[in-house]
């Protein structure tokens, strides 16, 4: 359903990087989580079109390869590939049916991997699947939807998103609507998962050390546009991290 879901989106997908939210928060926020990546091997999950798999490459990555489950995601990743090549590779994959790889990673990223798993089971799957796929030791690190976020807050529009529910809750978490204020607007549905089915399925998988790092806005947002523009973000976090390790 996924791969259906962005197989229209494409290139377009790298706009939402540009967003006040993503730019002053989310990009500096993960980059930082997850830190120096110099001579390391890294293993992009949901890599869309590829922008941490570049970010990491740039960065002193030893090798990247970036897997998405839609086919539109990773030709326009090879696209970007082409016109500025790195030696990231990607491929297209389901991580609940990842393929084994002969060398496993030193580590892991997941950008909003979880949000579209058909039930609990399969996010375990999913859980399993990158535990297999990185070293001993490893640390699999994830941005995700934030499992406390409130409904009814003050709307994010200014930050360049909506996040809204959609009234109906699974046992993976609440169905949500997520719009992306581009020009045209992009929006999709989602069921991000409860706190706890990520704690769940990370810990049956043999992930131990989980810990949910809360996502701050970076100095430089500040500067642009000032701390009591943040304010409705910092009261009602729409997103979060966590990291666990192998």
């Amino acid at each position: 359903m996924s791969g259906q879901l962005y197989d229209g989106i494409g290139e377009a997908f790298e706009g939402f990087k540009t967003l006040p939210l993503a730019r002053y928060a989310e990009v500096p926020g993960f980059l930082a989580l997850v830190g120096d990546v110099s001579g390391r091997s890294v293993l992009d999950l949901a890599s869309g079109t590829g922008f941490y798999s570049r970010e990491f490459k740039r960065r002193g990555a030893s090798r990247v390869l970036g897997v998405d489950i839609s086919s539109a995601m990773v030709d326009a990743a090879r696209a970007l590939e082409d016109r500025d090549p790195l030696g990231v590779r990607y491929e297209v994959g389901d991580v609940a049916e990842l393929r084994a790889f002969e060398q496993r990673f030193d580590l892991a990223i997941a950008v909003q991997l979880f949000n579209y798993a058909e039930d609990v089971a399969t996010i375990e799957r999913m859980c399993r699947a990158i535990h297999r796929s990185i070293e001993d030791g490893a640390e699999l690190f994830s941005f995700v939807q934030n499992p406390d976020f409130r409904f009814g807050g003050p709307s994010l529009a200014k930050y360049g998103f909506l996040c809204e529910s959609l009234g109906e809750e699974t046992a993976i978490g609440p169905r949500v609507r997520i719009t992306a204020l581009l020009d045209p607007p992009i929006s999709f549905e989602a069921n991000p998962p409860g706190r706890d089915v990520y704690e769940k399925c990370l810990q049956a998988a043999g992930f131990s050390e989980i810990t949910w790092v809360p996502l701050d806005v970076s100095a430089e947002g500040i500067r642009a546009y000032g701390k009591e523009f943040w304010d409705d973000c910092t009261a009602n976090p729409p997103l979060t991290m966590l990291r666990c390790r192998a």
